[in-house]
């Protein structure tokens, strides 16, 4: 048998207890009706899938069920195999993984308009941030002594974010087949710029050297959130999201290339 230690941490997640749950008394069961029964949305729920694609199928109706390493799943869980711990209590490193992907907050745009107004809200932030700093935004990075205006420095900023989103939108699709959930992931990428917004305002207080090393950090935390914000957003797994994230930073990088912008 597989090593348990993959089964206890595919089944740490109750969402995705439940699905294996559901198969394994149900047999089989469409999307529509499987969403409904754990009341998560879209991204969310196919997110969980692929989590749970090794264990399993679909028919020729489209419907999932089981296959035989999902039985194999279905009777630990049945079993109580599962240790206690997984139900009631967390390492303290996968707690602050979940902080550090802002993974709780990310949770709650199931229902995206609850937290729209403060993605919307962090871009402004940003995006006045970098017109008061003086600062030319290109996504993932910041210029100083910009030639712009205020107002185009801020809709520079939040051009910058909607780009991003219209990218993953495309590329989602192209390479996962992902298409909907397009308010959700909006909302999942403006959070995720939370990094991006708040550096113009460190920017005014740190020395140049001390800028650099805090952008550095600033642009790996943004990937690792704009990561996590195509999981939420188009429910792929974390691996699958990376490579959306780092494709757009490598174009964001080819593109200040051949600008001139970087040297």
């Amino acid at each position: 048998m597989e090593d348990l230690s993959r089964y206890y941490t595919l089944l740490r997640d109750p969402a995705r207890r439940k699905i294996i749950e559901i198969l394994g008394t149900q047999e089989k069961i469409g999307f529509k009706e499987l969403k409904e029964a754990l009341g998560l949305g879209v991204g969310t729920v196919y997110y969980h899938l692929d989590m749970l694609s090794d264990f399993i199928s679909q028919d020729k109706q489209r419907k999932y069920r089981l296959n035989d390493r999902g039985h194999a799943l279905y009777r630990i869980l049945k079993d109580g195999s599962v240790p206690a711990s997984l139900e009631i209590s967390e390492t303290f490193s996968h707690r602050f993984a979940r902080w550090v992907f802002l993974s709780p907050l990310f949770a709650k745009t199931v229902k995206p308009l609850r937290l729209l107004p403060a993605a919307i809200a962090v871009l402004l932030i940003g995006g006045f941030g970098s017109a008061y700093a003086g600062l030319d935004s290109a996504l993932f990075f910041y210029f100083p002594y910009s030639v712009y205006s205020f107002t185009t420095l801020i809709a520079l900023y939040i051009f910058n974010w909607i780009g991003l989103f219209l990218f993953a939108e495309v590329f989602a699709y192209l390479l996962y087949k992902r298409i909907g959930n397009d308010l959700q992931l909006f909302t999942c990428l403006g959070l995720a710029s939370f990094p991006m917004a708040v550096f113009p305002y460190l920017y005014l207080f740190l020395s140049q050297t001390i800028s650099q090393y805090v952008m550095f950090v600033f642009q790996i935390w943004s990937l690792l959130l704009v990561s996590a914000a195509f999981c939420f957003g188009k429910g792929v797994r974390l691996d699958k999201a990376i490579v959306i994230s780092l494709t757009a930073i490598y174009l964001n990088i080819a593109i200040l290339f051949i600008l001139g912008r970087l040297a």
